[in-house]
This record gives C-alpha cells, structure tokens and sequence, in this order.
C-alpha cells in the first residue's frame, strides 16, 4: 500500500537543485559568448564551443529530462547509439579527407 502511495505522488526534486543547474546554464553560456568576445579562432574556438555545448546539453538531458535519476539501463539506451553516430560521423570526416586527397591527385590538374 505504500508502494502505491509513492507511486502516485511522484518524485519531488529540491528547487535549489534546479537553480543550481539554471546559473551553470548562464555560466556556460556566457562562456560561449566570451569565446567570440575576444575573438578566438581556428580549431580553439570551435573546439571552447563544442565544449560548452555539450556541457549545457549534458545538464539539460540530466536533471531537466530526468536521467540522473533513470534505471542504467535506460540511460545506456540513449547514450550508446548517440555515441555510436558521433564515432561513425569521425571515421567519415576521416574518410572523407582521405577520399578528397585521392581524388585531387588523381583528377586534379596536370602541372
């Protein structure tokens, strides 16, 4: 009877938690936004970006969609195909600079 007494109400997170995630949100973003403020380019730029992107993305999924507190097994249901795609997505991007070398020797102009 307990049981479903608990199942009914749900689960209550403290607002504090909720506050805490909202200013590394801000902190994150603000980040972001200094990167361009000093203008920083080439691989560091894209690299700082991706970085804080994938760390505002990462608390989201975590705490706002609830997977800190899911079963593994779900957690590993989302994860390992995301992860799977970027693996493959880098072995293209390898690819395909390989793929462009051998075609510019092979159909490039003749010098």
């Amino acid at each position: 009877m307990a049981q479903a007494s608990a199942h009914t109400q749900g689960q209550q997170h403290p607002i504090k938690l909720y506050l805490v995630v909202w200013v590394w949100l801000f902190i994150l973003s603000a980040c972001s936004y200094f990167v361009d403020y000093f203008q920083l380019q080439g691989l560091l730029r894209y690299s700082l970006i991706m970085l804080f992107m994938m760390l505002k993305a990462g608390l989201i999924v975590a705490v706002f969609m609830h997977m800190a507190w899911e079963r593994l097994s779900l957690v590993y249901a989302i994860l390992v195909p995301v992860s799977a795609v970027l693996v493959f997505v880098a072995i293209m991007v390898l690819e395909s600079d390989h793929t462009l070398l051998s075609r510019v020797s092979s159909f490039g102009p003749s010098t």
